[in-house]
């Protein structure tokens, strides 16, 4: 029976650099971000979707202008809500088609889905491993990162469930303050100590 790992954090806490270590350990990855991409291609039907609900300045010649989207969604919670719940179902039956897939070639996958608890995957998964830093640091990265200002970062850390609130929920940690190299021996002594280690 293989084991399904959830990967999650906050926005800017270093998810892809833990997720990139179990990608080059050969772990199958269903990755969230690139299925919600996905989804919403020209001719999707939630593509279809967004636009009725939120019209058509949304599309930059027939596609998903995220930009434009984003500042609709960003600062009103009610449309925010309805975004999330046009787009849940279509990406749920993605992600879980893709980790049923993905049990049957490996002993290990790794689900790396940004919203894991806020859209409640943590019903698939074996365990959830959180990506933690403290909250300063990921404001501090996020302006760094996306070149935001201090109000901007915090309303868009403000759009998930705090990193503290995620930390107590995990069922474990990868602490992502120090260096990538550091990050990356947590995920090899994990993988090791969970048996799926390549040595």
């Amino acid at each position: 029976m293989a084991f399904i790992l959830g990967v999650t954090g906050g926005i800017a806490t270093g998810k892809s650099t833990v997720v990139d270590v179990f990608r080059k350990a050969g772990v199958p990855i269903v990755d969230g971000d690139l299925i919600a991409r996905e989804i919403v291609e020209p001719g999707q039907p939630a593509l279809k979707a967004l636009v009725a609900a939120f019209g058509e300045e949304i599309l930059t010649e027939d596609r998903l202008n995220r930009k434009k989207l984003g500042e609709i969604v960003f600062n009103d919670p009610a449309k925010r809500q309805l975004l999330d719940r046009l787009l849940d179902g279509y990406l749920r039956g993605a992600i879980t088609d893709q980790i049923k897939d993905a049990v049957k070639r490996a002993p290990l996958v790794v689900a790396d889905i940004p919203l894991l608890y806020e859209a409640d995957y943590q019903q698939y998964m074996d365990q959830v491993a959180v990506v933690y830093i403290p909250k300063e640091l990921q404001l501090t990265r996020l302006m760094q990162r996306d070149h935001l200002t201090k109000e901007a970062a915090l309303q868009r850390m403000k759009s998930q469930l705090s990193i503290e609130e995620k930390r107590q929920k995990a069922d474990f940690l990868f602490d992502n303050q120090g260096t990538r190299e550091e990050t990356r021996q947590q995920v090899l002594r994990w993988l090791a100590e969970k048996g799926f280690s390549q040595d």
